[in-house]
């Protein structure tokens, strides 16, 4: 299977960014790929919890959705939707930040609600607390495909290993990371983590990626580190893009997940152990 990892550099107006998106999804269709995957919040990046009010909807009335289903069927590829801001039923008021697995035919195979929560103190004057706007979700998700069996991740899910080894040892074959890393973290730990998960699981690990600054018409301005990558099972990056939106094309050949699990068979040599 050919996979494209579409870079996008998504602004807070869902409109305009579902036109990018199903334009660029028809060129990497157009380019032999039958797996196409989108960064996290292909819909809407947003620091402004006003404007994501406003704009964002919930699953079923959400437009992108609809129109990315759509895409998909026309062009009779498979689909990750890296991930879409929606509106819930929260109390709270709190959005999903939800990846969805779409078939050829447009159906629904696989939703996955990010689980960690980004909420970290970046530099002295830099705090970002994703779980004051998201809410995280409590479900890891394993979805089969006749091409591979992928796990489903989002973004800072990269930093806690624990999950990609349960969706390994659970049968994943590839796991996706759809990604809006920012650019310190990015720059120090983005490619170390991807390969270093990679490598643990014997799994591909595909990573879309939001990229530069994006046109935002409301809220604090905000950038994103691109360099979308794809890593193999023995930890090589196999495709890989700069800061510019773009495709990055690679093909899925399952015998090397079948090659690294038996070159190293870790996920079969856990121990129990005492203490800390």
């Amino acid at each position: 299977m050919l996979a494209a990892l579409l870079q996008l550099s998504s602004s807070d107006d869902p409109a305009e960014n579902l036109a990018a998106t199903r334009a660029m999804m028809r060129e990497a269709a157009k380019g032999g790929a039958g797996f196409l995957l989108t960064p996290e919040v292909t819909n809407c990046v947003s620091s402004s919890r006003a404007r994501q009010m406003q704009v964002l909807r919930h699953e079923q009335d959400d437009p992108t959705l609809a129109g990315l289903r759509d895409e998909a069927a026309a062009l009779g590829v498979w689909l990750l939707i890296g991930s879409l801001g929606l509106k819930t039923e929260d109390a709270d008021g709190r959005f999903a930040n939800r990846s969805f697995l779409i078939a050829p035919d447009g159906g629904i195979v696989a939703r996955y609600d990010k689980i960690h929560m980004f909420d970290v103190q970046i530099g002295p004057n830099e705090a970002i607390r994703e779980s004051d706007g998201y809410r995280p979700g409590t479900v890891a998700t394993l979805a089969k495909t006749p091409f591979a069996r992928l796990g489903m991740t989002i973004c800072y899910d990269m930093r806690f290993p624990y999950l990609y080894r349960a969706l390994a040892q659970a049968g994943a074959q590839v796991i996706t990371v759809p990604s809006a890393f920012h650019p310190v973290t990015g720059a120090a730990h983005w490619q170390v983590l991807l390969r270093a998960r990679a490598i643990e699981t014997g799994c591909y690990i595909l990573a879309p990626a939001q990229t530069g600054q994006h046109r935002l018409q409301d809220g604090k301005p905000r950038q994103s580190y691109g360099h979308s990558l794809a890593v193999s099972p023995w930890g090589e990056v196999v495709a890989s893009l700069d800061d510019a939106p773009g495709l990055a094309f690679v093909d899925l050949d399952l015998s090397q997940v079948e090659s690294a699990r038996r070159r190293v068979p870790s996920l079969t040599h856990d121990r129990s152990f005492e203490g800390p």
